[in-house]
């Protein structure tokens, strides 16, 4: 599925249509399960980053939020067609990266690492030690912010918490 901006879309509209529209995709070709997608997106200034295309564009994204503190946004929807429920939230989070040379950037784009992240870096990975701070929800850097997801488990009537050792 193309993941396309379209103009003038805020980014939290963003994020939260791109995963209505994985959770509908997926929740179609099964309507009695529940059904969770997300979406990330970085936005440095009014520049969405998404993933980079190729290691010169996470270089270029890298040498751009280097210093500088941008935005995550994470779009989660959960969603069961059989019990008529969906409910999309979006998290969102401050990161401020630490200032990089060209060869701190050189050398994590030859990891390989940031090639399929948005905004070109892995928080949960190599990519954290050149995070200087973050206000708001490490999962959400990561993917998938936990605290949402287990609010909206709540709503929807699930106990997340069920079955769990006491």
């Amino acid at each position: 599925m193309p993941e396309v901006h379209e103009e003038g879309e805020a980014p939290e509209e963003y994020v939260a249509r791109l995963s209505r529209d994985k959770s509908d995709a997926i929740a179609g070709k099964n309507p009695s399960r529940w059904v969770l997608a997300a979406d990330t997106t970085v936005l440095l200034g009014d520049q969405l980053m998404e993933k980079p295309a190729d290691a010169a564009d996470a270089a270029r994204m890298l040498a751009a939020i280097a210093g500088n503190t941008h935005i995550v946004y994470t779009g989660v929807t959960l969603t069961n067609l059989g019990r008529d429920y969906t409910e999309t939230r979006v998290a969102e989070t401050e990161v401020r990266m630490l200032p990089l040379t060209p060869d701190d950037i050189a050398w994590y784009v030859r990891t390989g690492e940031p090639l399929d992240k948005a905004g070109a870096y892995a928080a949960q990975g190599i990519g954290g030690i050149f995070i200087d701070s973050i206000h708001g929800s490490f999962t959400n850097v990561v993917g998938l912010p936990l605290a949402t997801l287990f609010l909206m488990l709540r709503r929807a009537g699930l106990d997340p918490l069920a079955n769990q050792p006491e």
